[in-house]
């Protein structure tokens, strides 16, 4: 009962609970799997033939259940879309990010790009299938309308990892930011929460009618560092994806730090698609402007 208590209370309180060094920002990126101990729990009462404690695992189950129960059940909503949008790590070492990129941009306007090798295979890919790119360091935007202008950024990490562009698409400008924010580890989030807090200063800062965040922000959804972000801006998933649309690690995917976040436009459809080679998917998104 003891043990039920104590999940219930991390699920409804996380935000209230300490950092402890950073290790909670990174357990919040892994909450929803907190509902995998409540078949446990049960489980365990059934064993031990306790009413009591079957009773308590329902606390953490119907917590569980109004967090999470409606990403379950949701459905995109659908409809015309103008703007067909996609991020990917591709891996610093993957060799087939060439073809990776190839599969996920065929039916892309916009993708951006992290982890790329000056050069490599999956820039030299994108270059054949879009128009125009704008590559800073190891990040880069592609797109099939013109970007009519380009920035590079620095998110707190010392040199640029980032970059900020306009794209001039059929229905009017789009702002489009393309970042890849420091890592975080159990008791390492310092620097993630410094670029996070560099990355909500530009979006503050922005005064463009419409503006597309893609990247690895290493953060997750559930982590209490996105509430920077979200609002002002809104999560593409969320609002109009199946699922939790996990991203990494590729090969089972346990949390999502690759976002399509936006503000000015309307999301009709979210998902997740695979990046071969690559340790994470790639997200994707239409969206109506």
């Amino acid at each position: 009962m003891v043990v039920s208590a104590v999940v219930a209370v991390a699920l409804a309180g996380h935000r209230l609970i300490p950092a402890l060094g950073g290790f909670t920002p990174v357990l919040e990126s892994l909450l929803p799997w907190l509902g995998l101990t409540v078949p446990l729990l049960l489980l365990g009462a059934a064993v031990a033939r306790s009413r009591a404690a079957a009773v308590a695992a329902l606390a953490p189950a119907v917590v569980w259940a109004a967090m999470f129960g409606s990403t379950l059940l949701r459905t995109p909503p659908g409809g015309p879309s103008d703007l067909a949008v996609g991020t990917v790590n591709v891996g610093v070492t993957n060799d087939a990010s060439g073809e990776a990129v190839r599969v996920i941009a065929k039916d892309l306007d916009l993708l951006a790009a992290q982890e790329l090798t000056s050069g490599g295979p999956a820039a030299k890919q994108l270059n054949k299938m879009f128009k125009y790119h704008y590559p800073v360091s190891t990040v880069g935007l592609w797109s099939r309308y013109p970007i009519v202008d380009t920035k590079p950024l620095d998110v707190g990490m010392g040199w640029p990892r980032a970059l900020r562009a306009v794209v001039d698409t059929p229905k009017g400008k789009v702002t489009v930011y393309v970042m890849h924010l420091a890592s975080a580890r159990p008791g390492a989030t310092t620097s993630r929460d410094a670029s996070l807090a560099q990355a909500r200063k530009l979006i503050d800062a922005d005064a463009s009618k419409r503006i597309l965040l893609l990247g690895d922000l290493n953060t997750a959804t559930t982590d209490r560092g996105m509430s920077g972000l979200i609002p002002p801006l809104t999560d593409a998933q969320s609002a109009a994806g199946e699922g939790f649309g996990f991203t990494w690690p590729a090969e089972f995917p346990i949390t999502r730090p690759d976002h399509i976040l936006f503000k000015g436009m309307t999301a009709t459809k979210a998902g997740v698609a695979p990046a071969t080679g690559s340790d994470h998917r790639a997200a994707i998104a239409s969206l109506r402007l």
